[in-house]
Formats: structure tokens, sequence, C-alpha cells
């Protein structure tokens, strides 16, 4: 009565193999679903990061024309890479607003002089307040908002030559 107890142990160890098994023969989806897709950006200001332009305000966001929201620093090396691809997109016509998280204003001229300016504006987010209210939990992340301030999709770290064709796409659906 009692010899179920002996094949207890490898049951355990059959339906742990199988779990395993299973987990690694699933493919892995590289998507990272965010919760602030549809939502409207944050009621948050923040002031311009080298002039004394205007704050960068929810209304700046909704001014019917679609754009990009970058979040990066000038200490940031992934933001080195993905400079150039920005600077395509920018010369094609596409709006880029910078968010530079935690830096200095000289930081910032010595960074944009070196790899190229593809912002329209750039904003001081010195605590990443609206960093993380946008639902970012990093840099680089690109971020694309509709005309009315809504965001329609999020690019998760640098942007790659191989990530243009997708972010177009997607600015394009933004468009009203």
């Amino acid at each position: 009565m009692r010899r179920w107890f002996l094949f207890l142990p490898l049951a355990l160890f059959a339906l742990l193999g199988g779990v395993a098994v299973y987990q690694l023969t699933t493919p892995r989806s590289d998507a990272v679903p965010s919760a602030m897709i549809g939502q409207p950006v944050p009621e948050i200001e923040l002031p311009p990061a080298l002039d004394d332009g205007p704050a960068l305000t929810p209304a700046t966001l909704r001014d019917g024309k679609a754009r990009l929201v970058n979040v990066w620093a000038s200490w940031c090396v992934p933001c080195i890479a993905e400079a150039p691809q920005l600077e395509t997109l920018a010369e094609e016509g596409v709006d880029i607003v910078g968010v530079a998280i935690g830096d200095e204003p000289d930081a910032i001229r010595r960074f944009l002089a070196e790899h190229g300016n593809p912002y329209s504006a750039i904003y001081a987010d010195d605590y990443s307040k609206f960093q993380l209210a946008l639902g970012s939990s990093g840099i680089p992340e690109t971020f694309v908002v509709d005309g009315d301030g809504v965001i329609r999709y999020q690019h998760i770290g640098d942007i790659r030559a191989n990530d243009l064709p997708k972010l177009r796409e997607e600015l394009a659906k933004a468009v009203r």
C-alpha cells in the first residue's frame, strides 16, 4: 500500500522536467506590453533643458501633430548608438521632442555637438518624474504620440536601423 510513496519523487521530478522542457521550447516574446498605450501623456510640465523657451506642457503635445518623444541622456551609451537613426528621422521631417533625464545643460550641448541634434525641443526631467509617469523604465525609450497627446506606441531601448520602418509605420498610424 505504501509503495506509491516510492514513486512520488520520480513523479515530481518528471513534472518539473516537463515544465522546464515546455519553457525552453516555447518561443519567447520580445514584446513588452505598455499600460500607457492609448493613454494621454502625463499632466506634468517640464522646463526647457537649454534655453529660456516655453515649458513642455500636455497642451504642447496636443497640437494636432504626431511626433516622437525620446527619453534620453548625454551620459547614456545606447543614446549615442541611436543618434544616427534619430537624425535620419528628423531629416525626413519627423518632429522629435527630447526629454533629458538627470542631465546638465553643458553635457547636453556637448552631446548634441558631437552626435547631432535631431530635436525640435529638449526638456529637462531632472528627477525622472515625467519619465516614470510615461511608463518608461530606462533610457533610451521612444514614444509615438498622436496629435491629441495620446501615446500610440512605445519603443524600448535604442533605435536601430532595422527599427525605423516600424517607427515610421506607427507614426503614420498616429497622424490624423
